[in-house]
């Protein structure tokens, strides 16, 4: 198996359970309907991951027009859009949402507590309460993590080991394009130990 196959089949595996629902629409004679919130504003921007996406599915048997329809949205990253995009694809009822980024998870959850969610990558959908746990995320949201906030204070002494003479870092973030960042931040600050 390939690298990159084996990536595919990782990054889609939480997405399996909930696709045994969308397998019921299809094999009820109807096509499942997969809503996917990205983050760019066009399929062009999304290109290379929108075809990935696509021939994972292929390769799990879905098969765009005969037995899935895929409905995308792409909200060029602003907010608002991503929430009446998200409005939109629960109102579609699609029988299974994939949000690509942490900003479309956060709008679903809060748009939808009955079509099962599934995120690509979240920074910690545990601290922002996307999902109860990672080993069992309850509700109708699940996906992957990058988990990257436990690694901070790690990343932190690696720097200040790197350069010792190191006292103050800053750390700029966006906070309008990304909701769990402020909260994620707001929880992990803390003031480093005295040498």
């Amino acid at each position: 198996m390939r690298r990159r196959d084996f990536i595919r089949l990782v990054g889609l595996s939480p997405a399996l359970p909930l696709a045994a629902r969308a397998q019921q629409g299809a094999t009820s004679g109807r096509a499942a309907k997969i809503g996917v919130l990205w983050h760019a504003g066009s399929a062009e921007e999304e290109k290379v991951y929108l075809d990935s996406l696509t021939k994972a599915f292929d390769d799990l048997g879905y098969v765009q027009g005969k037995n899935v329809v895929f409905l995308h949205r792409f909200p060029a990253e602003q907010l608002e859009q991503f929430r009446s995009l998200a409005k939109e694809l629960v109102e579609s009822n699609a029988d299974v949402i994939v949000a690509i980024t942490a900003p479309g998870a956060v709008v679903l959850k809060q748009t939808t507590s009955t079509i099962p969610v599934v995120f690509a990558i979240v920074p910690d959908p545990v601290g922002t309460a996307l999902v109860a746990s990672l080993a069992h995320p309850g509700g109708n949201l699940t996906g992957l993590s990058v988990i990257g906030t436990d690694l901070s204070g790690k990343r932190l002494s690696l720097l200040k080991e790197a350069v010792p003479s190191l006292s103050h870092v800053a750390l700029l973030l966006d906070r309008s394009m990304d909701p769990i960042l402020q909260n994620t931040m707001s929880q992990r600050t803390r003031k480093p130990p005295r040498p």
